[in-house]
């Protein structure tokens, strides 16, 4: 790499480092000028750094609730592609029913779209939270509960993750990998320097394995555990048994132990885990069954349990 490519290089990573801390736009246009007066940075040099310093910028700025709402539609329409709504009118009536008397519990109750409950045609044990409230929970999952309570369970579950707006921090860190690989891409071709573009082909190999292990790893730990707890609160605020978590995680990790990776075990920690970080929390062995709630599932749900 010649000195003038080495001092470009330099240059733009320590433009780009203010704008990542600071979220200051700015701080990348006027360094880009300076660039240019100095020599170090030609005229097209100078753009790629303003466009990745704006690229860098844009990915920090907060949402709007419509912002969230609409992205939140993209990712409902990316799922539908593998995972296709399913067609019972009765059951996802139920399942909206349940939903909506549990929003009412949460720590965000109202969305710009609201929530949206519907049930995936998918015998994987899952269920996804996108981003301003639109929930999706697969057959799979249905049937992996025995009564409305552990339902209420999953159901809450997510509504948490919506109401922490977990979808939104990664789909904005999602944002910031893409600016770095624009960032690397217009440096490589506007120096010309063989160093600098393997360089280059190695950072956006490195970004494309971040992006892979978010979307087949699923949220974090932490995340994951800020989600069952926030369910507890809504379970024991709507009037449902907290233990209903508890006896739904211990039976998702039996099935799941035997799903091959697939589902909920692709994307959330596992769920022995999760029950045992709940557990000294609950007190109590927790109320019965309710006959009413157990007869409204079973009737609502009967044709999802009974595998067809």
């Amino acid at each position: 790499m010649n000195d003038r490519s080495w001092f470009a290089a330099i240059l733009a990573a320590s433009l780009l480092a203010p704008v990542l801390f600071c979220g200051c736009g700015e701080v990348g246009e006027v360094g880009a000028e300076i660039g240019k007066a100095t020599g170090v940075l030609t005229d097209s040099e100078a753009e790629s750094v303003k466009r990745g310093a704006k690229a860098v910028e844009k990915s920090w700025q907060d949402l709007t609730p419509e912002q969230e709402y609409y992205i939140g539609r993209a990712v409902a329409a990316q799922v539908f592609e593998s995972y296709p709504p399913l067609d019972q009118p009765e059951a996802n009536a139920y399942l909206n029913l349940l939903g909506q008397s549990l929003v009412v519990f949460s720590d965000r109750p109202e969305t710009f779209g609201g929530y949206h409950f519907l049930l995936l045609d998918s015998d994987e044990i899952n269920a996804f939270a996108a981003p301003g409230g639109l929930i999706l929970v697969t057959r799979g999952m249905v049937q992996c509960c025995q009564n409305e309570d552990e339902l209420a369970a999953v159901l809450a579950h997510e509504i948490c993750h919506v109401s922490m707006k977990h979808g939104l921090s990664a789909i904005k860190q999602g944002r910031v990998t893409e600016a770095f690989t624009i960032i690397a891409a217009e440096s490589a071709k506007q120096l010309g320097s063989e160093e600098l573009a393997a360089l280059t082909e190695e950072f956006e190999g490195s970004v494309g394995d971040v992006v892979m292990t978010l979307t087949t790893s699923g949220y974090s730990r932490k995340q994951e555990n800020l989600a069952d707890g926030g369910a507890v609160k809504i379970l024991k605020r709507a009037g449902y048994p907290e233990t209903a978590i508890l006896t739904m995680l211990q039976r998702m990790d039996e099935r799941l132990s035997n799903s091959g990776g697939l589902g909920f075990a692709k994307t959330h920690p596992s769920a022995a885990s999760r029950a045992d970080a709940l557990r000294s929390g609950i007190a109590g062995s927790g109320a019965g069954i309710e006959v009413v709630r157990q007869q409204r599932f079973a009737a609502a749900m009967q044709s999802l349990l009974a595998g067809k």
